[in-house]
Formats: C-alpha cells, structure tokens, sequence
C-alpha cells in the first residue's frame, strides 16, 4: 500500500504530463527530424536529407536580413508595449470617473481576432478608399494623385511602422491588465511610508512600484517576445512580407518556404524554436528574474 501511495501524485500530474508530452515535445521532436529529410511538396519523404536544408536555408540571400528584422521586431513592439502598458496600468490604477467603462474598452483589442484587427487596418490603408489616406488628403499631406506616397503599406520604410503599430495595439491591453494586477499586490503601506519620508512621486515609482511591479512586468514581458516573435496573422495579412521580402520576419519565410520545400521550411522552424529560446534566455538574463527585490 505505501508503494502505490508513492504513485498517488501521477493521477493528478500524470494527464497534465501526457498532454504537454503530446502537444508540445511531440511536435518539436517531429520538427526537429523533418529539418534533416527530403520531403516532396505533396508532403511524401524521400529518404534522409542531412543537413542539406540548412545549407539551403542559410544559403537564402534574404535570411539573414529577415533574421536582423524579426529580431528588431521583436524588441519595437515589446519595448513600446512594455512603455505603454505601464503608463495605462499607473493611470488605470487611479480613481476616476468612467474608469470601469474605459478599463473594459481597453479589453476589445486584445479579444478580438488578430486577424481581422489586421485587415481593418490593411482597409484603413488602402491607398483609394482608405480612411487614413481620405484624412491625410484632407488635411493636405498627399494630394488627390498621391500615388506611391498614398500606398503606405507598398513601401517597407512606412509599412513596418504600421505592423509595429497595429502589433502593439493588439498586444497592450493583455500587458497593460497584466501589470494592474501586479500593482494591485503592491501594499499600500508602503507608499504611505514613502509619503511620510519626503519622497516624490517619481522617486516613489521609481524605488517602490517599479522594483515591486518587477514579477509582472517579466512575465508579461516575456509572453510578449515569445509571442511577437512567432506573430504570423498581422504582417501576412497586412503586406504578405511585401514587397519582396522586405517587411518579412522569419515566420513569414518558414510559412512561404512550406509551399516549396518542406523540409527547408522545417529547418527554418528549428532556427526559429532556437532563436526564441536565445532571446527568452537573454530577457531573463538582463531582467534578473531570478533576483529578489530589496
């Protein structure tokens, strides 16, 4: 009986076990073994590859261009997120009239699809009947035969700023609630000390919320860069990585490449598995997680 009593734990933890063991191990496992096989376009293996849909992959005179920009990706729309959520949770956090009304307004971004916040915006844009363009007509930006300049998304020096735009406006409000709830924990006691010490508004939100919002902030932080770096819907939707490559990021190029090589696509899904791994680990390295605060 004391040995089966051992066992007693697997009945809880073993489903939730087996289900990250299907749902997650598997499918990298079969990731990782697809990248070293030939397989046709029709999805049928040929026999082992090794590593010749690497070398193909790397060989790519894109790759590394869209490598450097997913990771500035990655870095504008998470630090611009990161800066307007804690502005929005500080003034969420206060008193005032219609706070609950705005509190959920804020969630509609976040609980709508991506992709049709997406397209909204690509038909915001659209050079003819776009409301964007018919207001900077208005306003005489551009005039009536604005042409290239009117295509703000045909251009990759104004169509990134805009998927970083909407990729932020989409990712605010989760960061944004994420960080309420962190302030929420914050005791009030100790602004109260804070208050009875001198101390200024800004040396309080230095010293004390920032240090004690740091739990939330790193978590919210990092389910963003895992997130924004696998972000698929926004930009396919709004260019397609138009033009040519040029507003691509490397979820763009696996997608693209699965309609022509399976196993190059599979080998870029590998760099990209890689590449979020570095960069979660480099986050937890500068935010020092792991610290605890003082």
């Amino acid at each position: 009986m004391r040995r089966l009593r051992a066992f007693e734990p697997l009945a809880w933890t073993g489903p939730a076990v087996l289900l990250i063991a299907v749902v997650v191990l598997w499918p990298v496992i079969e990731m990782i073994r697809s990248s070293f096989l030939k397989i046709s376009r029709f999805g049928i293996v040929q026999g082992s590859n090794g590593l010749a849909n690497y070398e193909k992959l790397f060989d790519e005179k894109d790759f590394a261009d869209i490598m450097v920009r997913s990771v500035i990706w990655v870095i504008a729309v998470v630090g611009f997120t990161v800066l307007i959520s804690l502005a929005l949770a500080q003034l969420f956090n206060q008193r005032f009239p219609g706070r609950r009304i705005t509190r959920w307004a804020l969630i509609a971004p976040w609980a709508a699809s991506v992709l049709m916040t997406a397209i909204i915006f690509k038909w915001m844009l659209d050079p003819e009947v776009g409301v964007i363009n018919q207001i900077r007509l208005k306003l005489g930006l551009i005039d009536a035969l604005g042409g290239h300049s009117a295509d703000q998304l045909g251009d990759a020096s104004t169509a990134m700023p805009w998927l970083v735009f909407v990729a932020v406006f989409v990712s605010v409000p989760f960061t944004t609630y994420a960080l309420l709830a962190g302030l929420a924990t914050i005791p009030a006691d100790v602004y109260e000390a804070a208050t009875m010490d001198g101390a200024s508004k800004l040396r309080t939100y230095w010293s004390i919320t920032l240090p004690l919002l740091r739990p939330a902030l790193t978590v919210a932080a990092l389910i963003n860069v895992m997130n924004v770096f696998n972000s698929f819907p926004i930009i396919w939707a709004m260019t397609h990585g138009q033009p040519g490559y040029s507003t691509a990021t490397s979820t763009i190029l696996m997608f693209v490449l699965k309609g022509s090589d399976i196993g190059e696509s599979a080998a870029m899904s590998v760099v990209n598995f890689g590449m979020v791994l570095v960069l979660t680990a480099i986050f937890l390295k500068v935010s020092r997680w792991n610290k605890e605060v003082a």
